[in-house]
Formats: structure tokens, C-alpha cells, sequence
């Protein structure tokens, strides 16, 4: 059997990255059916970043399909910018409005993820004190249950800032859901820190590209 190995994000992984985002998308857990569609999750998290910028995006590759993977976008103002412009138009076009009811009833409605979808400056409203300056960068990062607990996480997020340090990009951050414990001992070990903008209910983490 191979092991699992980090690669370059491919245009034929676009659809492993889909499936991956909403295996994982229920605060670490199985989102599938939660929603009226299965792609709704992955046209807000996963698709655009993979869209606008490949060349931040790693899969980890495992019994020849992509099973975990890393995406970012090194400039979150202009990412938004781009997404109201690029994306917006065909994510409304698609999703028009809330589709039947699964009866899984999420705490993140349906309703709510359209609007989020279609509101990228979310992504820059939550920034407060400066981070926009000392942390531009944003990631997502998934593994499927077979690859978690094997280092691959913390190896696509050195792969990820050994990157963005390249760029001159001084820092990364990333939101997580809060009842995603398992998330949060992951992230705290790895050495990301809570940032000033911060709340319980809409945690923010940040850490520098370099050490």
C-alpha cells in the first residue's frame, strides 16, 4: 500500500477537493445531506480558493485520489474583492435560494450559508486591529478520518507558510467552528494563537509564516 504523500493541487482533484470539504464540513464530521445540496459547502469553502489561487493549494494523495488538502489566499482583501466580482454572479446563479428541507437542521442554516456565500467580505469584516496587516493570509485545511493523527496536518500547514514566507507574506489565519474541539488541541499544538479579533462564538487563530 502507498503511503499518503503532499502534492501540488491539479485541476482533476477539483472534485476530490469538493467531496473532502463536505466529509469534513460538520464542525470536523460528515456533512453530507445536511444541506439540499452536497455542493453548497464547497462552493463557499473549498471551490473559489482552489479557483483563484491553485498555486496556494496542496492535496494529500492517497490510493490515487486526493484525501486531504490545504488552501489559502495570500491577500484576504483582494481574495474578497475577487470573489464579489468572479465568483458571486455564478454562486447566486447556482444556489438562488434555500433548496428542500433535509430535517437535519443545522445550526448553520442553509439560508445562512447562501448569504455567506455571497457576502465575501465577511471574510474582511471579522479582521479588526491591524490583522489584515500582520496576518493577510487565510487557509482551510481537511483530512479525511483515514489520514488524521499522521502529522499530514501539520506538514501541509509548513508546506503552506514555507510558501507564503516566500512571498513576503508575513502571517496566516483561519476561522474553525467552535464546538470543533479536536480542531482547536490541533491548532494550539501546532502554535497558532488566538488573535485580538477573536470571539468565542467566531474563533480566529493566527501565526507568522516564518518562525
Amino acid at each position: 500500500m502507498t503511503e499518503p504523500y503532499i502534492r501540488p493541487y491539479r485541476v482533476a482533484d477539483r472534485a476530490d477537493v469538493a467531496d473532502i470539504c463536505v466529509r469534513t464540513a460538520a464542525a470536523g464530521g460528515d456533512a453530507r445531506g445536511v444541506y439540499s445540496s452536497d455542493l453548497l459547502m464547497p462552493d463557499v469553502y473549498a471551490l473559489p480558493y482552489v479557483d483563484h489561487s491553485p498555486d496556494l493549494a496542496w492535496v494529500v494523495e492517497h490510493e490515487g485520489r486526493a484525501t486531504g488538502y490545504i488552501i489559502a489566499a495570500a491577500d484576504t482583501l483582494a481574495f474578497a474583492d475577487w470573489w464579489a466580482r468572479e465568483w458571486t454572479p455564478g454562486f447566486v446563479a447556482r444556489h438562488p435560494a434555500p433548496g428542500p428541507a433535509t430535517g437535519r437542521n443545522p445550526g448553520y442554516t442553509e439560508a445562512q450559508l447562501l448569504h455567506d456565500g455571497a457576502d465575501p467580505q465577511r471574510m474582511v469584516r471579522g479582521l479588526r486591529h491591524g490583522e489584515l496587516t500582520t496576518h493577510p493570509a487565510h487557509l482551510h485545511i481537511d483530512l479525511l478520518p483515514v489520514l488524521q493523527r499522521r502529522g499530514l496536518g501539520s506538514r501541509l500547514i509548513d508546506t503552506l507558510r514555507a510558501a507564503l514566507a516566500e512571498r513576503g507574506v508575513p502571517g496566516v489565519h483561519l476561522g474553525y467552528a467552535a464546538e470543533n474541539t479536536a480542531a482547536r488541541v490541533f491548532y494550539d499544538r501546532y502554535g497558532f494563537a488566538e488573535l485580538p479579533s477573536s470571539t468565542p462564538q467566531a474563533p480566529l487563530l493566527g501565526i507568522a509564516t516564518t518562525s
